[in-house]
């Protein structure tokens, strides 16, 4: 199967291809520096598929991130990705990036946090690919959710706000790590409908921003 995978919610994004047929899955690939996914985005995809003369028709699927992280690089990637999928007729996979976190550590269960800037966090716990929770939370939030498994995470202000949780920092993950989910689910033809597809920003809804305080509960 092949597949165009694409990440912009992290600090670089990226675009990769995959062949799951050869020996080496990862055909071809691009980074998109810094910030510059809505610029870099679409020529990069077009670049890679030209390269190795594919074209979207042939596409199992087109996988993308879809959040939660950068506000711009997740809608960048996000519509790019529905634009794709609708011009070549093929299958859209949207993977969390909490989702990818939580796939390089071992252990069950496995507590991916990202920070999310004032001091809350996107908190995801996870059964090997199976979401148990999203959330946005308080760092306190996280301490009693993530209590017992393991926690990771990929960026040091995350690691030093949660050191009493003595998380493991690994790599930020890229659109490389979708790869696995996106064999999952196009074995199992468990697509995403383009028109109903939302980004997963993990905003707090209206009733939990104007709830009074409560005991955390785990």
């Amino acid at each position: 199967m092949r597949f165009l995978l694409m990440d912009t919610c992290g600090s670089e994004g990226s675009v990769v291809l995959a062949d799951t047929e050869l020996a080496e899955a990862i055909v071809a690939a691009e980074v998109l520096p810094g910030r510059t996914a809505s610029e870099r985005l679409v020529p990069a995809v077009r670049r890679v598929m030209e390269s190795c003369g594919w074209r979207l028709g042939e596409l199992a699927a087109v996988a993308v991130v879809h959040g939660p992280g950068s506000f711009t690089g997740v809608r960048v990637g996000l519509s790019a990705a529905k634009g794709l999928s609708e011009a070549g007729s093929v299958p859209l996979i949207a993977v969390s990036r909490l989702a990818l976190l939580a796939a390089t550590a071992g252990g069950d269960p496995v507590h991916a946090v990202l920070d999310a800037g004032r001091g809350e966090f996107y908190y995801g716990r996870y059964s090997g690919h199976r979401c148990l929770r999203e959330a946005l939370l308080t760092g306190e939030e996280v301490s009693v959710a993530a209590a017992g498994g393991t926690v990771v995470v990929c960026e040091t202000k995350a690691a030093e706000a949660l050191a009493g949780l003595e998380p493991r920092v690994v790599a930020e993950p890229d659109a490389a790590d979708a790869l696995a989910f996106a064999v999952e689910r196009a074995a199992a033809k468990k697509f995403d409908d383009a028109a109903l597809l939302d980004a997963n920003y993990l905003r707090r809804t209206d009733a939990e921003i104007f709830a009074k305080p409560k005991s955390l509960v785990r």
